[in-house]
């Protein structure tokens, strides 16, 4: 039985103390309407209207019960309207995820945008490896991430691509850092500071290979993702870090300090970034976070739109491996 239907017909016959009013009202036929008001009656055991030719007048015990039937109606609205903002994006919970190398202003911007479009939704945020988002959106254990390329997309929708070039970073002094645009085989010899490969193995791999490709094999690759840990490395070691402009350690992407960010030419390795969510997962409260994610890696990390030339699907094998 359609219970809150049944108590629709009921109170509706109970305040219009007719059956044809009340079936227009409700926008139905008078026999289903009577039809529903005694199935309901023979449900509860109880008689609610003394029925006549001329008149329909509520019992004692219908009587006791209206209050209760308008009471569950009220709830039962109350909660659908719950529904429909939690479907909308407009109240809940929304476990999200950033990769380690978004920059600070990146993150502010993204939180302030989805912040002001979406005050009512609580946003548990979450800073984790593209490895460990997979893992999580896999359990669904999350609900929405920002992945680098490539990774395993099966079973998950994705929003637009997009692409952050990388530069590099390197001691002041050097002969590499007086050159406006650094070539990669200028590099050549000198270690290359990584994210663990555990983070992102396909990205990890490419990136190696692309620098291969370009001219420059390190002469090891060391490991590190804190700013500040990156850029010691880079001052004690003589190291080279991989980023993009946005990540660049403070004061070091307009080349002061005693590290310095330059762009690469040759055959330029690059990020690129999407959403990504479960398939069939993908409600308001997800979109909107996708929405604002693209808008920030757009306006604050200086992002642009990915044509890949290649499928999202990870290759095979790398071509190059240390």
């Amino acid at each position: 039985m359609d219970l809150v239907r049944h108590l629709e017909c009921f109170v509706a016959v109970a305040e219009e103390s007719h059956f044809g009013r009340a079936a227009a009202r409700l926008g139905m036929a008078q026999p289903p309407l009577s039809q529903r008001v005694q199935r309901l009656e023979r449900e509860l055991g109880v008689r609610l209207f003394e029925r006549t030719s001329r008149q329909v007048r509520i019992t004692e015990a219908g009587t006791l019960l209206l209050a209760e039937a308008r009471e569950v109606l009220a709830r039962t609205e109350s909660f659908l309207t719950a529904a429909r903002r939690v479907r909308d994006g407009e109240t809940g919970l929304l476990r999200a995820a950033l990769p380690p190398d978004l920059s600070g202003e990146t993150v502010a911007a993204l939180l302030a945008d989805f912040a002001g479009r979406h005050a009512g939704l609580e946003l548990e945020l979450h800073e984790l490896s593209t490895a460990q988002q997979l893992d999580r959106l896999a359990a669904h254990d999350l609900d929405v991430g920002v992945v680098h390329h490539p990774c395993d997309v099966t079973g998950l929708e994705l929003g637009p691509v997009l692409r952050r070039e990388l530069g590099v970073l390197l001691p002041a002094g050097t002969a590499a850092a007086a050159l406006e645009e650094v070539p990669l085989p200028a590099l050549s010899g000198r270690d290359l500071i990584l994210f663990p490969r555990t983070a992102a193995p396909a990205l990890y791999d490419e990136l190696l290979t692309t620098c291969a490709r370009g001219g420059f094999t390190p002469a090891a690759v060391r490991h590190g993702q804190g700013a500040s840990f990156v850029r010691g490395l880079v001052l004690s070691s003589g190291a080279v870090a991989l980023c993009p402009r946005d990540a660049a350690p403070p004061g070091q992407g307009d080349g002061e300090g005693d590290a310095v960010w330059r762009p690469l030419t040759g055959g330029a390795p690059a990020l690129r970034h999407s959403a990504a969510w479960p398939k069939g997962r993908g409600d308001a409260a997800v979109q909107a976070f996708a929405e604002a994610a693209t808008r920030a890696l757009r306006t604050a990390a200086g992002a642009v739109p990915d044509v890949p030339d290649r499928p999202l699907h990870l290759r095979p094998a790398s071509e190059y491996w240390l």
